[in-house]
């Protein structure tokens, strides 16, 4: 279940990725560590949701909920972890075909940016031993192959190392035949460095990836949409090897007020437009613009990768475009 919506505009400007000298590091971590919603809702209260019993309005934690037994899907609250994973894989086996397409257009092609400058930070594939050190790659929610192409076409291609193999896994099948046909434009060397796997993240059986298997663990576009992400965190950190790096690309909080206002409104009007009028699909990506408005702060986010388990160097996380989008990194101790 890859990425998703919305950027604002392209003089918004992401800093460009500096070459790191360890890979799966960013050029920070380095020196340190490394439907659902009435039509009539706002965006401004977005983040609230109405308690069963009140007529006022709270806020609640996005994971709160998990732990109590339940999730939310967009704005809609009390659903149970099952049927969230079922609304959800409806979601994305309606956008399938037309989700690249739609990413362009409600992203001015900005996801391409983002996308780019995640690889670049993790720099798979870089080796100081001859032959090159092999490194397996776990993309989840990899859908249709934006990131797991990448990491291949850095690897084999910038840093000269065809010993690394990518995992491109997704619970849901239809973006997976997505990512397959796509996959046939690679060099033949690529495509047998690549696999695909369906599975849900939140619940990987030993017997499918045993403990400690990756290198690399990379998520884009995808955790929100996850009917327990304490629970994905968890089986991250399982498969990874010690040492190995947890590494998350997903919309955040804007951090300035002015953009912040304008990319709401960007988001919450335009986006279920140009979904119907593209897709014919506009509940879906009303879904989609809910889910990112309910995704944690990147503080929050970096708390839970913490109790997760994970070592977080500094600051933990990477801003892109002001905070419409961040990385989280977190390295799984040795």
């Amino acid at each position: 279940m890859a990425a998703r919506p919305s950027v604002l505009r392209a003089a918004v400007r992401v800093s460009r990725p500096r070459h790191s000298p360890c890979n799966f590091c960013s050029s920070q971590h380095t020196q340190q560590l490394f439907s659902t919603t009435p039509r009539n809702q706002h965006p401004e209260t977005a983040s609230r949701t109405t308690t069963p019993n009140s007529h006022s309005q709270t806020t609640t934690p996005p994971d709160d909920a998990v732990r109590h037994g339940t999730t939310h899907f967009g704005f809609q609250d009390g659903l149970s972890e099952t049927e969230k994973t079922e609304r959800v894989a409806g979601v994305f086996h309606s956008v399938a075909e037309s989700y690249d397409r739609m990413n362009d257009l409600m992203s001015f092609g900005w996801h391409r940016i983002w996308k780019d400058h995640f690889v670049s930070s993790l720099n798979p594939g870089l080796s100081s031993s001859s032959p090159p050190k092999p490194q397996r790659i776990l993309d989840v929610a990899g859908g249709t192959g934006d990131i797991a192409f990448r990491m291949l076409h850095h690897a084999h291609t910038i840093n000269a190392n065809p010993s690394v193999h990518v995992t491109i896994s997704d619970i849901n099948a239809s973006m997976l035949a997505v990512g397959k046909q796509r996959s046939l434009t690679l060099p033949a060397s690529q495509q047998a460095s690549l696999s695909f796997l369906e599975m849900d993240a939140t619940s990987i059986p030993p017997s499918l990836i045993p403990d400690n298997s990756y290198d690399l663990y990379t998520v884009a576009f995808g955790i929100r949409n996850f009917s327990n992400v304490p629970a994905a965190l968890a089986q991250a950190r399982r498969v990874l090897k010690p040492g190995g790096v947890f590494a998350c690309l997903e919309f955040s909080k804007v951090t300035n007020a002015v953009l912040d206002a304008a990319y709401k409104r960007w988001s919450f009007s335009a986006i279920p437009l140009i979904g119907q009028l593209v897709a014919g699909d506009r509940d879906s990506y009303q879904y989609l613009v809910e889910s990112i408005e309910r995704f944690p702060s990147q503080q929050e986010f970096r708390r839970m990768i913490q109790e997760a388990g994970f070592e977080v160097g500094g600051q933990g996380y990477e801003d892109l475009t002001g905070g419409v989008a961040a990385i989280h990194k977190g390295m799984k101790p040795l």
